[in-house]
């Protein structure tokens, strides 16, 4: 059951990458063309417009190619199902249950972190491993609690679910 709905999760993130692929490949595509367009050529040797229009196509292009290969690892990854007492590792789905008792749930990935998902109704946020949060919760398991530390303040989460 829990393998079906981290593959909607991931499928969902798959989307949200793709969405953000074609958007970057015609900024890459738009700043190739501004650097090369007949208004960027320089008026004197003082004026940089096409050097920096240049800088931009080859930084989309490289952030473009990050992604395509960040969504090969993505589609390649092995989704376990994982018993209830397994410890946190990649891929696992976790949720976490602060002092107030609000609940939130977490996606381990090696990338994409930050990303927040739309899951039944619930938010999942991707977290990475070297992240605070996910380095907090790797190895950890059910029923354990994690404390963070952040400007705000320490913060403790209970680890109610992992799936």
């Amino acid at each position: 059951m829990s393998r079906a709905k981290k593959k909607k999760l991931i499928a969902a993130l798959v989307k949200h990458v793709e969405a953000e692929m074609a958007t970057m490949r015609k900024a890459a595509l738009d700043a190739a063309e501004g650097a090369t367009h007949a208004e960027a050529k320089p008026e004197n040797d003082k004026d940089t417009r096409a050097i920096e229009a240049s800088y931009l196509a080859a930084g989309q292009a490289e952030r473009f190619r990050q992604l395509e290969a960040s969504l090969k690892v993505l589609r390649g990854l092995e989704l376990p199902e994982l018993p209830k007492t397994a410890p946190i590792a990649a891929t696992a789905v976790v949720t976490l249950e602060d002092e107030d008792g609000e609940l939130t749930r977490f996606l381990m990935l090696p990338s994409f972190g930050g990303v927040v998902l739309e899951h039944e109704g619930q938010k999942v946020q991707v977290v990475t491993p070297p992240s605070p949060l996910g380095a907090a919760l790797l190895g950890r398991t059910r029923g354990e609690t994690i404390e963070l530390r952040a400007k705000a303040g320490r913060r403790e989460l209970t680890i109610t679910d992992v799936w």
